[in-house]
This record gives structure tokens, C-alpha cells and sequence, in this order.
């Protein structure tokens, strides 16, 4: 019997999810990164196929799992980014192995936490209640792997996304605002992850279209962890003890080397921004010109 299209990307993801999740418990950095990815995948394939108390069950289950991974995976973004920066040349060293010395204890201690979590969490049963719910949706459609009906509703989704998009581009301006450019980046995960969605039930390529937001949500991903890391270097460079020692000299160039990196990405973000909005518009105009030709069909 095949597999409708639906359920086919349920058990995919969740498949995904469960192949990098005990790696990801032992404190893997790489499979933390994947399990976390994994799970907004998921989140942004279950509205396709679940509506009601069931889908906000299914989301509420799926978000609590990316919130355990992401404190974890946002410490190994640090140390990787204070990997990058020491071996360049005039690294300030006393301050990254400072720096790195506080991050990789903390990172302990949330592993510990991440891992009891994790073992409380039961993929086996997301799996049996996503994949029902995608039996249900596919009673509704057609056999055929490349369901209009899905594809339809999947790029009215990907035009929300592209407007939503849109909107927080235009409020964050050309201005370097971290809080707004925090929300241009979201936007651009979710708008990438939907229009994945779309293009598998559609049968359609759009590489450069995913390229284009895979880019940006890079740039805006990086620029966000360079921030974090430079409020986390000032929370050490305050803390007893480090005014006294030559470190907190190396903290504040450090701070400085970390400010310049955000600064430059953000020129490029600029630079970006008018094809961003142009790729918002096309993808919006898509989804119109769609509902208006099944508005004619019907």
C-alpha cells in the first residue's frame, strides 16, 4: 500500500528525530544540532496534517523538546565560535580560555539536565499519535503522491510565512537592532522550513529559493551568536576577580574583535535585504495567483 504524501513526511521527520536523539542525550555536539533541527522541521509539518487539540498537543510536545536542546546547543555554538577566533592571529587568548573555561562548565551541568529530560520524553508515542494523525488527513486526500489539495495548502502557508517575513524585515530596518534582526532570522527558519514542505508536496526543486533563505538564516544565526557570546563575556568580565587580573584587558578586546565580526555581518545582511523583500514578494504573489485559480475551479 503507498504511503500518502502526508503521513510520508511525518514518519520521515520523526524518523529524523529519533535516529540523532540518543547521540544528542550523551552530549554530542553535532546531534544536538540535528535533533534541534529536526524538531522545527516537525513542528512545521504537523499543521499539515493535524488541526484542533491534536495539533496543539503534538506542537506542545514537539516545542518543549526544542527548548530542552537549545541551551545545550547554544553553548556548543560558543565554543565553536571561540575555537574559530583563537586560531586566528593576535587572538586574545587569556580571555577565550577564560571564557571557554566558564561556558564548558556550564554546558555540564545542562547536559546533566538536557539528559534527564530527554529520557522523560517519549518519541515512540510523538511518532504513533503524529502518524495517526496523518492517516486521518490522508482518508481525506487523494492516494497520489503529489496531492494538490497539500500542495495548495502548503504554499498558502509558505505566503503567510513570506509576508510575516516581509513585515519584520521592513520593522527592523536597515538599522543594526539585535532584538529585530532576532525576529527577521526566525522568520526566515520558519519561512525556509515551510517552503520545504511545500516543494515536497509539490514535486518542485526552487534550489536557488532555498539557498537564498538557507544563506540568511546563516548570516542572522551568526550574527545572533556572536551577540550572545559578547553579553556572556561581559557577564565574566563583571564577575569577582576578573577587574583585577590582565584577562579583563583581554575580555575587552575580545568584546571589541566580537562587536567588529556582528557589525560586518550586518553589512552584509543590508546588502541582502532588497532580494530577501524580493523573494517575500515573489512567494506571496505565488500563493495569491494559486487560491485565485482554485477560487475559479471551484
Amino acid at each position: 500500500m503507498r504511503t500518502r504524501p502526508a503521513e510520508y513526511l511525518i514518519r520521515q521527520r520523526v524518523m529524523a528525530l529519533r535516529r540523532v536523539l540518543p547521540a544528542a542525550s550523551k552530549g554530542d555536539a553535532m546531534s544536538v544540532h540535528h535533533a534541534r533541527i529536526a524538531t522545527r522541521r516537525l513542528r512545521e509539518a504537523l499543521p499539515l496534517v493535524a488541526s484542533g487539540r491534536t495539533a496543539d498537543r503534538l506542537g506542545r510536545d514537539v516545542r518543549r523538546l526544542t527548548r530542552v536542546l537549545g541551551p545545550v546547543r547554544e553553548l556548543d555554538v560558543a565554543l565553536e565560535i571561540l575555537n574559530d577566533v583563537e586560531a586566528t592571529a593576535n587572538a586574545p587568548r587569556p580571555a577565550i580560555q577564560r571564557l571557554r573555561g566558564a561556558i564548558a562548565e556550564e554546558r555540564r551541568l545542562l547536559h546533566a539536565e538536557m539528559r534527564r529530560r530527554l529520557g522523560k520524553f517519549d518519541v515512540s508515542k510523538l511518532r504513533e499519535h503524529a502518524v495517526a494523525a496523518a492517516r486521518r488527513q490522508a482518508g481525506r486526500t487523494p492516494k497520489r503522491m503529489r496531492d494538490p489539495k497539500q500542495a495548495a495548502g502548503a504554499k498558502a502557508r509558505v505566503a503567510r510565512r513570506s509576508e510575516r517575513l516581509a513585515a519584520t524585515i521592513e520593522n527592523a530596518a536597515g538599522l543594526y537592532l539585535p532584538d529585530r534582526l532576532h525576529d527577521v532570522r526566525i522568520a526566515v527558519k520558519k519561512l525556509r522550513y515551510t517552503l520545504e514542505l511545500a516543494q515536497a508536496f509539490s514535486g518542485s526543486r526552487a534550489t536557488a529559493r532555498m539557498r537564498a533563505l538557507k544563506s540568511a538564516q546563516d548570516l542572522l544565526g551568526r550574527m545572533r551568536d556572536l551577540e550572545v557570546l559578547i553579553a556572556r563575556s561581559r557577564s565574566i568580565q563583571s564577575s569577582p576577580g576578573a577587574s583585577n587580573l590582565k584577562v579583563s584587558a583581554d575580555l575587552d578586546r575580545l568584546v571589541r574583535r566580537l562587536e567588529t565580526d556582528c557589525r560586518q555581518l550586518h553589512g552584509q545582511y543590508v546588502a541582502s535585504r532588497r532580494d530577501l523583500l524580493s523573494l517575500c514578494d515573489r512567494l506571496i504573489a505565488a500563493g495569491r495567483i494559486d487560491a485565485s485559480a482554485r477560487t475559479s475551479a471551484a
